[in-house]
């Protein structure tokens, strides 16, 4: 059915929680993109990365929702001997501590409001880029590439038409006996496409609105791990750009050219690596089908995050 690509977005849009429930639409967002791929594993490369990132982020956003929360402290553990409290405002006043050890910053009602600003930064993220890309999957699945060049138009869409051209290009060609290592380049490159649109026309944006220290923060937080499909295997931007580079700024996750670095030369061979696992019980077929399923344990990863990075007491 041939719609106008407002109609593709509002359709999907009508599928999620709505936008205060914070932690329940990121895991919707999630598992809608693991769904893509796992029903076209050879062609949705894009969609299946866009899965453990917007897992990944689902982290932040478990903190911005009980940020959001009434009463900031919404999650506690009985007391035992050391004793555990999670406290999202505490948290993060460690966390500066930790990465500025500026004390009278640390203590500052303004830190958190800016904090929490951040957060809502990386929300919308999230629900921007669901907004701008996904619907040409789901217009390619039900209607061809003929819908998405009908909606696609400006410079805006130029690496998305042109990257879902060269995807349906590669999935022809894979019908050719012999065509099969062309096809699959050709398929990549049209993923790479997508996702050049997603970090350079979709999220620069919302990186550029971001605070100075809140710009560390999400770079020190930014990786993809595909621990759950490959063991131990993690895309993290500080490891790849150097901890000291990270922590003074020199290297951010927000700059568009070291964050293509970042992607470019250790997310995009290391993802390779785990699709090319995907196989029929394979650990990323197992994952991305809990991911699809809406399987999550965000709190319980947010709270283990918190205590492994952070001394809370």
């Amino acid at each position: 059915m041939s719609r106008l690509k407002e109609e593709w977005i509002e359709k999907l849009e009508s599928s999620l929680p709505p936008m205060e429930r914070i932690v329940e639409r990121n895991i919707a967002i999630t598992a809608q993109y693991a769904a893509w791929y796992l029903q076209k594993p050879k062609l949705f490369k894009w969609s299946g990365m866009a899965a453990f990132a917007s897992r990944q982020v689902g982290i932040a956003l478990a903190f911005s929702e009980m940020m959001h929360a009434p009463d900031p402290v919404v999650m506690k553990e009985e007391p035992s001997d050391q004793g555990f409290l999670f406290d999202p405002g505490r948290l993060f006043r460690s966390a500066v501590n930790n990465l500025f050890s500026v004390p009278s910053f640390m203590h500052s009602l303004a830190a958190r409001q800016l904090f929490l600003v951040d957060l809502d930064e990386i929300r919308r993220g999230n629900n921007t880029i669901f907004a701008d890309i996904a619907w040409a999957h789901a217009a390619y699945l039900e209607s061809g590439i003929g819908e998405i060049v009908k909606n696609c138009n400006g410079e805006d869409d130029a690496y998305l038409l042109t990257g879902f051209r060269m995807i349906d290009d590669g999935a022809r060609l894979l019908e050719k006996s012999g065509s099969e290592e062309e096809a699959r380049k050709m398929i990549w490159n049209g993923n790479v496409l997508l996702l050049r649109q997603e970090q350079l026309n979709t999220l620069q944006p919302i990186f550029d609105a971001i605070s100075q220290q809140g710009r560390i923060v999400v770079s020190f937080g930014s990786e993809l791990d595909f621990s759950g499909a490959v063991e131990n295997l993690k895309a993290s931007f500080s490891s790849f750009s150097g901890y000291f580079e990270t922590l003074a700024g020199i290297k951010s996750v927000t700059d568009r050219e070291h964050r293509w670095q970042w992607i470019e030369n250790d997310v995009l061979p290391l993802w390779d690596r785990v699709d090319g696992t995907y196989a029929e019980g394979s650990g990323l077929k197992k994952q991305l089908e809990a991911f699809a399923a809406g399987e999550s344990s965000l709190m319980h990863q947010v709270k283990q995050y918190a205590a492994n990075l952070f001394s809370i007491s």
